[in-house]
């Protein structure tokens, strides 16, 4: 890896808290961000905070009955899931909760929201179930539940994609290795494979165009990467060892879907370009289109935390800046340079 040209990845601000982070994303089109978690006493924390030239300063602090495991934005309302298996949506501006559900009967472990058409959310639970939820009624959608009761899989990541007209699309990440895709418009299972390992992040690389790619971070350290454009009795994948950790997440370049960081078990920060190959199809033998996968460029990582990076957000309008939490009780705002060169 040659990085005298590559991307550098500073840490801009830097910031102890006095409980463990699960959650930060930026409020869009602002300079404040949310960060979400869980103190000492096992209840729950949501603080605001404000972007000033030399630190982050808290804006508000609201608490919530128990700790607040993941969160994702819904327009401008925060939509979070707690240690209870409770969905919420908060009003940033009342500071009050417009909507709550008992959306599963334990851990809401990851959400992910989808406001292109029908604003539409999305949960996975320890409970095993997968769960799509309409905000404007109290009753799932659309509920993917374990048929073996026996042995019930953590749903670990859920995202939303191909979020095109009245077409979408939920990818789900389980800890047995198991990434399933479902059309919520034809409401079917469409593939489903085993990387081997938990899947603790996932995402496409952009919501709201035809599927492209989908990226699968998984324990000891490998990162998956699906090629969604050709179907054949699957699709390619590439299958890349990344720092020598869990990978906890993924998160795509707001600005360019061929670049994308992640959240590593030892702290370190890690940014990929994926480069396409010369092909995306070719056929095979009994003359079928086959997808033909890329490969991954690593173009620069950096220790940030000293513990796991729990989360990880990427600024829609600035290009390269983003905000991190780690569950060595901090927070950390970093620039990223060059990223206008790929």
């Amino acid at each position: 890896m040659d990085t005298t040209n590559a991307p550098q990845i500073i840490e801009h601000l830097s910031k102890s808290l006095n409980f463990t982070p699960f959650v930060t994303r930026w409020i869009p089109g602002t300079a404040k961000f949310v960060l979400a978690g869980q103190p000492p006493r096992a209840n729950g924390i949501i603080e605001i905070l404000q972007l000033n030239k030399t630190e982050m300063k808290s804006i508000a602090s609201i608490d919530h009955s128990k700790g607040v495991k993941t969160g994702q934005f819904l327009d401008l309302d925060f939509v979070f899931g707690d240690f209870d298996g409770k969905l919420c949506i908060l009003d940033l501006e009342t500071k009050k909760i417009k909507y709550e559900v008992k959306a599963h009967d334990q851990i809401i472990n990851a959400l992910d929201t989808c406001s292109y058409g029908v604003p539409e959310i999305v949960t996975g639970s320890r409970d095993g179930c997968v769960r799509v939820w309409d905000p404007r009624q109290k009753a799932p959608v659309v509920s993917l539940e374990p048929i073996d009761k026996e042995v019930i899989p953590d749903a670990w990541s859920v995202a939303f994609g191909n979020a095109i007209g009245d077409e979408r699309m939920i990818a789900c990440g389980y800890d047995n290795g198991d990434v399933k895709l479902f059309d919520l418009k034809k409401n079917q299972l469409v593939w489903d494979t085993n990387v081997q390992n938990g899947v603790c992040g996932i995402e496409f690389d952009r919501k709201d165009i035809q599927m492209n790619k989908l990226v699968a971070t998984t324990l000891e350290s490998k990162i998956n990467i699906f090629d969604l454009r050709t179907f054949n009795k699957g699709y390619a994948t590439l299958t890349h060892e990344g720092q020598k950790s869990t990978i906890w997440g993924v998160k795509h370049l707001p600005q360019n879907r061929d670049l994308f960081a992640t959240q590593g078990g030892n702290g370190a920060l890690n940014l990929y370009k994926y480069i396409y190959p010369p092909q995306r199809q070719i056929q095979d033998t009994d003359g079928q289109t086959r997808g033909v996968v890329g490969k991954l460029e690593l173009l620069n990582k950096q220790e940030i935390c000293q513990q796991p990076i729990s989360s990880l957000d990427w600024n829609a309008d600035k290009l390269g800046l983003a905000v991190l939490c780690g569950l060595d009780q901090t927070c950390k705002v970093v620039i990223t340079t060059k990223l206008n060169l790929y």
